[in-house]
Order: C-alpha cells, then sequence, then structure tokens
C-alpha cells in the first residue's frame, strides 16, 4: 500500500483520488476550501467539479496541509496559477523522499517556466514527475477506460507512478520526455481554445481538423526548439491530449472558445467557465514562442483576439490568406 496526498480538490484531484483508493492506496485529499470538503463530506461527491461520482469513505479529507508529511507520493493536482504557492505552503512539510507528481498543464506567468521547473525549485531534493494526456476528469471518475504518460527525468520514480495507479480503468505509460509532455500539456489549451472559437463562428469540422493539424505542428516546433522530443507530440501527451481537449464540452477552454466566437468578450467567457488554463497560457506561448524563434501563427493571432479586440473572424480569414507553402 502506497500513502498519497492529493493537493487540490478540483475534478482531477478527486478522479485520481477515486482511483487510488479503489488500487487499496492510503489516500489524502487536500484542498484550501474547507466548504468543499464539507460538501464531499455531506453528500458523498462535489457536484461542482465532479458531479455524479461518489468518493469513496475511505479518501481522507483534510484542510490541514501538513497531511503532505511523510508521504510516499504527492500530487500537485491544482491550476497552474497557484502551484508555486501551495507548494510554498507544503515544503515544510513534504519528506525529501516523497515522489512530487504534477498534473497542473500550463506555464508560469512571467517566468514562462514549465510547471515541474517550478516545483523543482520549491522542493530541489525531491524526484519529480508529470502526468499528461487525454483525460477529462468526469470520465475517469465515472470509470471510463483512460491512459496518460507518466515522464519523469528518473525512471525508477516514473515506475513507481506507473504501478501505483494504473489498473483496468486507468493506463500510465512511461515517457522520459519530460519537456514534451508539459509543453505538449500546456499549450494543447491554447489550440483548444481556438477549436470551440471555431466552433462559435459556426464553422465545420473541415475547419477544425485544419485547426488542430496546424495547432499540433506549432506545438511540435516550440517543443523541440525547447529539447522535447519529436515523438512525444504523436502520442497520449501530445495528439492524444489535443484531440481530447480540441472536441469535448467537458473542456473549459474549448467551451470558453464556444462563447468568444459566439460574441462574449474573452474576459466575460473566461469568468462564466472558471478555470481556463489556456487563456494565460496563450501570453506565455507566444513569449515562448518569441523566445525561441518559433513560428506560431495560430497563436498569435488567438493573442490578438484575446487580448487586442481583434475579431475571430478577421483572424481567421488572415491565417487563410498567409502565403501559401508546403506542408
Amino acid at each position: 500500500m502506497t500513502s498519497i496526498t492529493i493537493l487540490g480538490s478540483g475534478g482531477w484531484g478527486l478522479a485520481l483520488a477515486c482511483t487510488s483508493s479503489r488500487l487499496g492506496h492510503d489516500v489524502t485529499v487536500w484542498s484550501a476550501f474547507k466548504d468543499e470538503l464539507d460538501t464531499i463530506r455531506r453528500t458523498g461527491e462535489l457536484r461542482a467539479k465532479l458531479p455524479g461520482v461518489q468518493i469513496p469513505e475511505s479518501v481522507k479529507l483534510c484542510d490541514d496541509i501538513s497531511c503532505a508529511s511523510g508521504r510516499d507520493i504527492v500530487v500537485v493536482g491544482i491550476p497552474s496559477k497557484f502551484v508555486r504557492s501551495v507548494c510554498e505552503q507544503a515544503k515544510p512539510y513534504v519528506d525529501k523522499n516523497s515522489i512530487i507528481v504534477s498534473s497542473a498543464k500550463g506555464l508560469e506567468d512571467g517566468s514562462l517556466k514549465r510547471m515541474s521547473e517550478v516545483i523543482r525549485e520549491v522542493f530541489p531534493d525531491n524526484k519529480i514527475a508529470v502526468l499528461s494526456g487525454p483525460s477529462h476528469a468526469e470520465e475517469l471518475g465515472r470509470g471510463m477506460p483512460t491512459a496518460v504518460a507518466v515522464a519523469s527525468e528518473d525512471e525508477e520514480a516514473a515506475r513507481l507512478i506507473q504501478s501505483s495507479f494504473s489498473d483496468d480503468v486507468l493506463r500510465l505509460y512511461v515517457n522520459s520526455d519530460v519537456i514534451g509532455c508539459e509543453v505538449g500539456g500546456a499549450v494543447k489549451n491554447v489550440i483548444a481554445l481556438c477549436s470551440g472559437v471555431v466552433g462559435g463562428l459556426g464553422y465545420g469540422d473541415n475547419t477544425k481538423a485544419a485547426l488542430m493539424t496546424r495547432g499540433l505542428s506549432e506545438i511540435t516546433r516550440l517543443g523541440v526548439a525547447m529539447g522535447a522530443k519529436q515523438d512525444t507530440f504523436s502520442g497520449l501527451a501530445g495528439l492524444g491530449d489535443l484531440v481530447v481537449t480540441c472536441t469535448s464540452m467537458h473542456s473549459r477552454n474549448y467551451r470558453a472558445g464556444l462563447l468568444i466566437g459566439q460574441g462574449v468578450e474573452p474576459e466575460e467567457a473566461v469568468r462564466q467557465i472558471g478555470t481556463v488554463e489556456g487563456y494565460a497560457c496563450a501570453r506565455a506561448t507566444l513569449e515562448l514562442a518569441n523566445k525561441y524563434g518559433v513560428s506560431m501563427p495560430i497563436t498569435a493571432e488567438v493573442n490578438k483576439v484575446l487580448f487586442d479586440g481583434k475579431s475571430p473572424r478577421v483572424a481567421i480569414n488572415e491565417l487563410m490568406l498567409r502565403p501559401v507553402r508546403t506542408e
């Protein structure tokens, strides 16, 4: 039996808690929001984050972050903008032998760091792994077969995470490309936002397929320039995550994009949906593209739509009228 603390009571953290508990592990979920934990205690579920999924009674619930002390695995399952601050809160309690697992998909605003880099700065002595792939919490929580990648610079740590979480519902594949898995997981949110915009404008499958294909090219170019392996982007953390996020109403990025395409102001769309990782990540991605000298025209246009008031329809027209080229 493995001892696991999951930092965050969001949908993905709770879905992982269900999986871990089913495997017989000692699982604790920490949240800064006591009202969410009280709701789970009272009703057995957190309808606002993971509707229809009963959280096993064996999962312990805690609002004291010292519950991260002495654990085999600590999962950081919170939105990217809170990763550094929550890790700093947990730092006094996390044992140096604990493996830290990041499931956050984003880039830190300002520093442009990947989540594992942020975690490494807070926990320099711990082994760190990353979970990334096509994984809607709503489906995993309901027991629908799901496959993701686990990446780490330490193969032993990755294989421990693989064996600790894999069962007949969740299947983990070990990947050594941490950079690729994180770039794929973060930047696909930007493309998914664009996919929602396309849907909101009333365009069809042809347009979405073109967007996803050319978006994957942008993600791959950036990732390779940053040191990732090209093959990673044809796998779960690349193509897999992109497809599921660009095509599903489970995706908050896609839903926010739909509203923007229908004429809702970007800030208001984000307010209505909640956490939309692709919104903040769009600006950071463009900054990384400029830093590494990578052409990312879709990313550049969506930044103009999100932050400069450009019409989405005009942005798409201008993308279509760019000089023709070979694939």
